[in-house]
């Protein structure tokens, strides 16, 4: 077996999909693979999986989760495992983390006050994130996510943008190795503001901005028409796009790739990946959730970091 880091999984609720997808994707991945990663979790699940990937115990021994159910012993087992693998990334024992979905709101209910999981490994490792997602047709970063829209146009300035505009450059490079990318900026009103009709935020705020960032990145776009600029991703005009707020993004994302996509933070000290989709409580145990963007989730990790 591999003596070098390993990556860890973290179990999201016990009572959501998370656990029947890792458990699906372990008994499809091969055993090669599998022995890059270790499995946070309690241990009835740990119980499940293959003898090959390492396990790593949280909570009460005797815990059983019961799917589709959410209890706030199986959110204080997501809550350890999270922390055991912030921790180990900071120890050396882990080089990236894999996560399951977890419900902000059932987290919320044991003190778990973070937006996200984004925010909580940004808190715990340091550091400015950036939402960043990576599908096989689409490729997005993010200048905004987990915040009301109303708050939105305030939230964009430079220091955001850059990030947002460095990580779209970043997650280009490791996921299609391209040297130079071509990097699509959508604007933030429709149809990017119609030159001013339709809001003045490309023309005074995020354009001025680009301009100044295309110093760096030559093939950066200035603001485009957010409702075709997926469209032309897709037809290989562009290798990523930066995208002003969460839905902007995730909603052609998800339309097109919600099996597949991964969820990736960056701009931190660590890498953290995660399948796109939620705790999914209402189809937890029957059998019918898809392991692929967990399964992607694993694969681009473990690409990042060889």
């Amino acid at each position: 077996m591999s003596s070098k880091k390993k990556i860890a999984i973290t179990i999201g609720d016990p009572s959501g999909v998370g656990a029947e997808v890792i458990l699906a994707w372990a008994k499809n991945a091969t055993q090669s693979f599998l022995e890059n990663f270790e499995v946070i979790a309690h241990r009835t699940f740990l119980e499940k999986l293959p003898d090959v990937l390492s396990k790593r115990e949280v909570g009460s021994s005797t815990f059983v989760a019961e799917a589709g159910k959410p209890s706030a012993e199986g959110c204080m087992v997501a809550k350890d495992s999270l922390e055991t693998a912030a921790k180990g990334c900071i120890d050396n024992i882990y080089s990236a983390v894999v996560t399951a979905p977890i419900s902000k709101y059932e987290m919320r209910k044991i003190g778990f006050d973070f937006a996200g999981q984004t925010e909580f490994f940004a808190a715990r490792w340091g550091g400015e994130p950036v939402m960043c997602f990576a599908g096989e047709k689409l490729l997005v970063a993010l200048a905004t996510w987990h915040n009301p829209i109303s708050e939105v146009p305030s939230l964009i300035n430079e220091a955001r943008l850059a990030r947002a505009v460095k990580c779209a450059d970043l997650i280009a490079k490791m996921v299609h190795r391209v040297k130079e990318p071509r990097i699509a900026v959508c604007g933030l009103n429709p149809h990017a503001g119609e030159d001013g009709i339709l809001g003045r935020e490309e023309i005074d705020v995020i354009d001025p901005i680009l301009n100044k960032l295309r110093a760096e990145y030559c093939n950066l776009s200035r603001t485009l028409p957010p409702d075709t600029v997926f469209a032309r991703m897709l037809k290989g005009e562009f290798d990523v796009i930066v995208s002003m707020y969460h839905d902007q993004a995730l909603a052609p994302l998800k339309a097109l790739e919600f099996d597949n996509a991964v969820n990736v933070s960056m701009n931190l000290p660590f890498l953290r990946t995660s399948p796109d989709h939620g705790t999914g409580y209402s189809i937890a145990g029957k059998g019918i959730a898809s392991f692929n963007s967990f399964a992607s989730a694993a694969n681009l990790a473990k690409k990042a970091v060889e």
